[in-house]
């Protein structure tokens, strides 16, 4: 077995024919791991692999071990989508965790918005989206990320305009974000982007800083104002009802009176009827009982009781007479 000659400038070097062999092999070992590794890849369990043919799309493959043709005919783009992304506006997020840490730079040029009672408002806020359509995602917009920014943004801020900046601050978060997720997405579907937008949050919403000092001043003269109405809904609330429930009893006082009144008159005049009726039925009866019970009434009180016959006349001789006896 003869070596191989390799020449090198002025020098001739020759080198041993089993020597040879183990580089042969050695570069068709390496050749072959090559191959091996170009043809098979592994698709992870939150992700898709989306394979090109000279930089045409063919099919899309699940999680798990994919073979594609090497030699730089297939590619295959790696997209997670069961993964939830996060985009920040009006702020930036260096660091997460317990100690939350933020970029110092200045973001206004993104959150600063104008409301609709033409009021200023730096409003933060973050989209949290998904990846739906790995194929329009990669295919059919050039800069998909800069896409949803840009169309976030658009949208806050015509929502925003839409409302004043109460509502905006305190009272219509909830409506705004549920708002700004609904025409985003939609948008993002005009586009094909293959994004799903799982929320839209509002962060930090503040007045702009040259404007807080009055900003807040606002506000606690409106506090001060729900404080006095709330005072006075309270005395309204303990006075009126009060006087409402003396009025009720007054009034069911002097219908209970009446009634009373009205059924006593009744029983008096029924009496009255019930006895006329008896006297037109025995005249003389009721005569001499109306006579005996008011006697009855009037003789213990009196002190002298003078018994005199119906046929006596000259009844006032015989008082003077017994006053005289009296006198001496």
């Amino acid at each position: 077995m003869t070596g191989k000659t390799i020449h090198m400038g002025n020098e001739t070097i020759v080198l041993p024919a089993v020597k040879m062999l183990w580089i042969n092999w050695i570069v068709i070992g390496i050749a072959g791991l090559w191959l091996i590794f170009s043809t098979i890849y592994t698709v992870g369990a939150d992700e898709v692999g989306v394979i090109q043919r000279f930089g045409k799309y063919i099919r899309t493959t699940d999680p798990g071990l994919h073979t594609k043709i090497s030699f730089g005919v297939e590619t295959v783009k790696k997209v997670k989508v069961q993964r939830v992304f996060k985009q920040e506006f009006g702020f930036r997020t260096t660091q997460a965790g317990i100690n939350t840490q933020y970029s110092r730079q200045d973001f206004t040029g993104e959150s600063l918005m104008l409301t609709g009672d033409l009021n200023s408002a730096v409003v933060d806020w973050i989209v949290q989206y998904r990846i739906k359509d790995p194929v329009k995602y990669l295919f059919h917009v050039r800069n998909v990320v800069e896409t949803l920014r840009d169309a976030s943004e658009s949208v806050m801020r015509e929502v925003v305009g839409d409302h004043s900046v109460d509502e905006v601050i305190v009272l219509s978060r909830q409506d705004i974000e549920v708002l700004a997720q609904e025409s985003t997405q939609n948008l993002l579907d005009e586009f094909e982007t293959g994004i799903d937008i799982v929320t839209i949050k509002l962060q930090d919403v503040n007045p702009p800083k040259s404007v807080q000092p009055a900003f807040n001043e606002v506000n606690e003269a409106r506090q001060e104002k729900e404080r006095i109405i709330n005072e006075a809904l309270e005395a309204y609330n303990k006075v009126v009802p009060q006087a409402k429930g003396q009025a009720e009893q007054t009034i069911r006082q002097a219908e209970g009176y009446a009634v009373n009144r009205v059924n006593r008159a009744k029983g008096d005049a029924e009496n009255f009827l019930a006895v006329w009726r008896a006297y037109n039925t025995a005249k003389d009866v009721t005569r001499r009982r109306l006579f005996l019970e008011t006697m009855l009434d009037i003789l213990p009180g009196m002190d002298k009781i003078y018994m005199i016959d119906e046929q006596q006349k000259g009844f006032i001789p015989l008082l003077q007479l017994q006053a005289k006896e009296a006198a001496k």
